[in-house]
């Protein structure tokens, strides 16, 4: 077993990469190193010395060896024995030695560390998103590649998604029921989370609760609900299902129950919210469950907490997405979700921070999509605040852009900024969209870059 300095030294280096030398590294890194090797020595002796302590009586040498004074007796005034006894390095060297540098060759090649245990979410969850079809499709090889070769080590995958179609085929009766299995993309889905398995790749099951045009139509008891009759449709044209009703929510547990029989290691709820609509939009539409006095920030919590009593048996983490404002937001915005609500009843929060679905004048900003790491930076810090006056509230785990729209194209630069504004408010975590699941390579840190700490900063 190595020393425990020695063990500290190695821990460093994991750390901050490859190279041997403090100064080589970035700021962080050097940081770490100073905390290990002091930069310039204190004179502890000095320090002694001034204090004007008693001589100490020394026990007589072993035999064959030299005193260390003579007599046996010292004072801490007696400088000169640490600056002429032959054994001075031992204490404190005239020149701080590169242990680095005699441990680990230069040429080597940081450690990448081995992933969990199955069934736990990584220390650290750098993701991607996966629709149905890259998930079952040639894709989702090159993407396992991908993280093979850089930081990445999850994918949130489609299981339901807003169609409420089914990626695989399920055997949960309200899903045979609707025809939720007549779109099946994924039908070797154990093959494939089994390699995801060996490469390391931590699996987490999305679900989409309130938006499924299939459970809608299916059972229109659970629909939203027009005043005229028929169902309630949205500006785009979709139907929802009640967020008021307990079974829309628990047949979403029943989903992701079998999601983690199938091989998941996390589950992921989205659209845990009421329609995002004008009020004159809402104002033809009709919630048959609510009962008088319920407000739609009831209605979410109280769901969502059915569901994470249901599920808790499983061992798995409960993840639920949620509008980037709400880290910021005072209300519930009129769609049922409040920052302290979701915060106590999931294990991960995962705020949409996408800069281009911020209004202008956001955070002061003239234009949100043109400024990547000042958006993300300012609404995880709202969120981090928030988060420190809740006892054991969730993790925090933004989803990223990394999509063009509205005049502003997305490379690596601007993903790289929001991953870094991450950082600098004290997370670790995150993961990307992308609707079609095409990422830039060049956005990723190599694989064995850092998975104990933040990556060295690109941007600024």
């Amino acid at each position: 077993m190595l020393p425990r300095s020695l063990y500290l030294l190695v821990l460093s280096w994991l750390v901050v990469g490859s190279s041997p030398l403090a100064a080589q590294q970035p700021a962080g890194a050097r940081m770490l190193l100073a905390i290990l090797h002091d930069a310039e020595p204190p004179d502890y002796l000095a320090h002694i010395v001034s204090m004007g302590l008693p001589p100490i009586h020394l026990p007589a040498p072993p035999d064959g060896e030299a005193p260390l004074a003579a007599n046996g007796i010292t004072t801490f005034a007696s400088q000169h024995i640490f600056s002429s006894h032959p054994w001075r390095g031992i204490w404190r060297d005239e020149h701080r030695p590169d242990y680095l540098d005699d441990v680990i060759p230069p040429s080597l090649q940081p450690i990448d560390l081995p992933p969990p245990p199955v069934g736990e979410a990584p220390a650290v969850v750098r993701g991607l998103y996966l629709n149905a079809w890259v998930f079952g499709g040639r894709r989702f090889y090159d993407l396992v590649r991908l993280a093979d070769t850089t930081e990445v080590n999850s994918f949130v995958i489609d299981v339901k998604d807003g169609t409420g179609y089914l990626t695989y085929h399920s055997s949960v009766p309200t899903a045979i029921a609707i025809g939720a299995n007549g779109l099946v993309r994924a039908r070797d889905v154990r093959q494939r989370l089994a390699l995801l398995q060996e490469h390391g790749i931590h699996p987490v099951a999305r679900i989409v609760v309130a938006k499924d045009q299939l459970l809608a139509n299916g059972k229109p008891e659970w629909a939203v609900n027009h005043v005229d009759g028929g169902l309630w449709k949205d500006r785009f044209g979709d139907h929802w299902v009640d967020t008021y009703r307990d079974s829309v929510w628990l047949y979403a547990a029943d989903i992701a129950r079998e999601a983690v029989l199938m091989g998941f290691a996390e589950i992921q709820l989205d659209y845990i919210r009421f329609p995002d609509e004008k009020p004159e939009g809402l104002a033809s539409a009709i919630f048959p469950a609510r009962q008088d006095g319920q407000s739609r920030r009831y209605a979410v919590a109280t769901n969502l907490g059915k569901v994470r009593d249901h599920l808790k048996d499983l061992g798995v983490p409960l993840t639920v997405d949620v509008f980037g404002l709400t880290t910021s937001a005072t209300s519930d915005m009129g769609i049922g979700q409040y920052w302290e609500d979701v915060s106590v009843l999931a294990d991960v929060v995962l705020p949409m921070v996408y800069p281009s679905h911020y209004y202008r004048g956001a955070y002061g900003l003239k234009f949100p999509n043109a400024e990547p790491y000042e958006v993300v930076s300012r609404a995880l810090a709202d969120g981090v605040k928030r988060n420190e006056k809740i006892p054991n509230g969730a993790r925090i785990r933004p989803w990223l852009q990394s999509f063009s729209i509205r005049g502003v194209r997305y490379g690596p630069k601007e993903i790289r900024a929001q991953i870094d504004a991450t950082y600098d408010v004290g997370l670790t975590d995150w993961v990307l969209w992308n609707a079609s699941g095409r990422y830039p390579a060049g956005a990723f840190l190599p694989s064995g870059g850092s998975s104990l700490a933040s990556p060295p900063r690109r941007h600024k």
